[in-house]
């Protein structure tokens, strides 16, 4: 590495050439300069698993705790294991940049991300923080410690203004990354999507020149935008901000900054030394002795060791209760939150499956039912379709706008639904999905439709469904958290039904908030049978329960619910109240009820009272099953605390609950929120917001 002579490379760059380095080159790697002998690095997502290029269907890999669980372990040489770990699983996926960890304060309780984050607590929040990046790094991997800077909600984070005055901004909101800049040094920090003090997060002279570089002394770093996250050319790259991602530039394109610099809003040593970063985090990471020039291969390697690890760490977060009932979530294997910390497991281990293995070839009977309706989104149509040469799937066609004609035209595509996150990316074009249904019974069917511009559901050339503006939350629609239309169509067994759906890009509006999805395609169809969307399954349960010795009811959030993109609407578990119910109809029949939740969020329990027991899991990575199995079990002790605080009577904090509804608080007004104004009662307002606790 010390061979590398970072001026020298410089010296033989030309301006284009300094300014092509401070974009990226795709989605997931920068930009090389074969010519010049400079390679590119590929970064990969995310906090609990590097998850490789594609958020869906990609390769698989290993799923860990999400850092709330990691947290509530207290127990740094934890995190520092994990941190070695994702390094490892970094480098499976031929990326050397982790994007990852995220140490923002759980400042709103219904934070959309705080999962991904380890606590409430500023002190706790830097020291797993520090052990996670020393491990990361450890392995020659970069650390990405996001999002700087009070990046605490997902409301209009693309717009909204944090208003912090100065005390509570240092000891609450920067101290992690204070304390992990100083303890740690990681190799690059990745800045916010918000504003600080009226000054977006990449444009924040204030938070990036003089308290980054200078107050902390963090001086060779990399500093990178969050994806999208760059509001201005001359602004950003003069505040500091030395690479531009996802690729290819936006606000970087080279002729636009060469005018910013014969303009005189930029000088060319800026660009430098903006290029020098980039450089210096290339030497960092040996990219000049080991280099790529495009996205290397990846791999899915199931490491036993780190199986292990996973189900050790997942077990010590949780916090602490014959014919055993597991209802619920049993079924499923609770292991992330949504969004881009989202990845594939290697595999998933489901409480249901993990009873069945610590009690085989014992007198034990286990029972299941499903109890509660949960589902926020229909089920993709995968199943009983044919495209146009009767192959199971759908027939897509992709047209130039206002062309009849298709220009490409697939069959047997596998679902009815098309987004980036498929690594479909499908820019002004429209695309038609057509498909052949035979029903496997005679109901009526709930259909649904979303998308990220207009589009159009048609049923034998009926149309039955129909979004006639941009979504209005681009970033719901990737993760599956807007609201979307239901329609409910009377179908036959025998009978045959086509079905169409056309999908055009984002009408141009002028609006900030799509980023990088402008112009971009994306489509969904979900659909269920009468018989199983309006099923009683609450009876079922109750049934089940009254004849069983215990009861084990798992509710949680799965990752549609709890997701980036989108803060918590309340304090109860969805959907509708159905989980709750759950819980109170189960232990009226069932005084031996447990309960096990899965949540990176505080969460009320009003039937708290009701129960014997209670487990707060939060989401322990792909081996949650026998993680939870183990404590329920006694096979390993639960030596969790809880990381966040958790409500006895929400009703009683609906200041807090509009936060995700858009409305005053704190005050909140103008696309703004306050996180203090400096006195004492104001460094301490998350514990004046409690009135109660569990």
């Amino acid at each position: 590495m010390a061979s590398v002579d970072i001026n020298a490379i410089l010296a033989k760059l030309s301006l284009k050439e300094k300014i092509s380095l401070l974009a990226g080159g795709d989605v997931w790697l920068t930009v090389p300069i074969p010519d010049k002998g400079i390679p590119c690095v590929k970064t990969t997502d995310g906090p609990n698993g590097a998850r490789g290029s594609k958020i869906k269907d990609g390769k698989s890999a290993a799923c860990f705790p999400a850092a709330c669980s990691v947290a509530s372990t207290f127990d740094v040489e934890i995190a520092r294991r994990i941190g070695v770990a994702l390094g490892e699983e970094t480098l499976t996926k031929g990326a050397r940049c982790l994007l990852a960890p995220t140490v923002c304060i759980h400042r709103h309780p219904l934070g959309g991300r705080n999962f991904e984050s380890f606590s409430e607590d500023p002190f706790l929040t830097g020291q797993m923080g520090i052990a996670n990046v020393i491990g990361l790094q450890s392995a020659g991997v970069s650390a990405t410690v996001k999002h700087f800077a009070a990046n605490e909600q997902e409301t209009q984070r693309l717009s909204v203004n944090a208003v912090i005055a100065e005390r509570p901004l240092r000891e609450i909101y920067l101290k992690p990354f204070e304390l992990i800049v100083k303890n740690a040094k990681p190799w690059a920090i990745m800045t916010a999507y918000n504003k600080i003090n009226g000054h977006h997060a990449d444009s924040n002279e204030y938070l990036l020149k003089k308290v980054l570089r200078g107050d902390w002394g963090w001086t060779d770093g990399l500093v990178m935008s969050d994806w999208g996250g760059v509001n201005s050319t001359a602004e950003s790259i003069n505040a500091g901000v030395d690479l531009e991602m996802p690729g290819p530039a936006r606000w970087r394109k080279p002729e636009v900054v060469l005018e910013a610099v014969k303009g005189g809003k930029l000088t060319e040593e800026t660009v430098t030394e903006r290029a020098r970063n980039v450089l210096t985090f290339l030497k960092r990471l040996n990219a000049f002795e080991n280099p790529i020039w495009s996205d290397p291969d990846e791999h899915a390697i199931v490491n036993p060791q780190h199986s292990a690890l996973i189900r050790e760490a997942g077990a010590k977060g949780i916090v602490r209760g014959k014919k055993i009932a597991l209802l619920g979530y049993a079924k499923e294997c609770l292991a992330h939150g949504g969004g881009s910390a989202s990845v594939k497991p290697h595999y998933r281990v489901t409480p249901w499956d993990a009873f069945h293995e610590a009690f085989k070839g014992r007198d034990v009977e286990f029972v299941y039912s499903k109890g509660a309706h949960t589902f926020r989104q229909l089920p993709l149509l995968v199943d009983h379709i044919l495209d146009r040469e009767g192959n199971p799937g759908f027939t897509y066609h992709i047209y130039e706008p206002g062309n009849s004609t298709p220009t490409k035209t697939i069959n047997g595509y596998d679902k009815s639904e098309m987004s980036l996150l498929d690594g479909h990316i499908l820019h002004n074009v429209e695309i038609d999905l057509i498909g052949t249904f035979h029903p496997p019974e005679s109901a009526d069917y709930y259909l649904t439709l979303s998308s990220l511009g207009l589009s159009q559901l048609f049923i034998n050339h009926d149309l039955v469904l129909e979004q006639k503006t941009n979504c209005p939350d681009a970033m719901g629609f990737l993760f599956g958290g807007v609201p979307v239309p239901k329609v409910c169509v009377p179908m036959e067994a025998g009978n045959k039904y086509t079905i169409r759906v056309h999908a055009s890009p984002p009408v141009p509006d002028g609006d900030r908030d799509l980023g990088f999805l402008e112009g971009q395609v994306g489509m969904r169809l979900g659909y269920m049978s009468s018989t199983e969307h309006d099923a009683d399954i609450l009876s079922e349960a109750v049934k089940l329960a009254k004849s069983s010795d215990y009861s084990i009811i798992f509710t949680g959030n799965d990752p549609a619910w709890e997701t980036e993109g989108q803060d918590q609407a309340s304090f109860h578990l969805p959907k509708d109240g159905s989980q709750d119910r759950l819980v109170s109809a189960i232990a009226a029949v069932c005084p031996k009820t447990v309960i096990v939740n899965s949540t990176g969020v505080a969460v009320a329990f009003p039937w708290l009272h009701q129960v014997q027991g209670l487990l707060q899991t939060w989401f322990p990575g792909q081996e949650a099953g026998t993680s939870i199995v183990d404590v329920l079990t006694g096979a390993q002790n639960p030596e969790g605390h809880l990381t966040c605080t958790f409500p006895k009577t929400p009703p009683r904090l609906s200041r807090i609950r509009k936060l995700s509804r858009g409305q005053a608080q704190h005050p909140r007004s103008g696309g703004q929120i306050r996180g203090g104004t400096g006195g004492r009662e104001e460094l301490f307002q998350a514990q004046q917001a409690w009135s109660t606790l569990v």
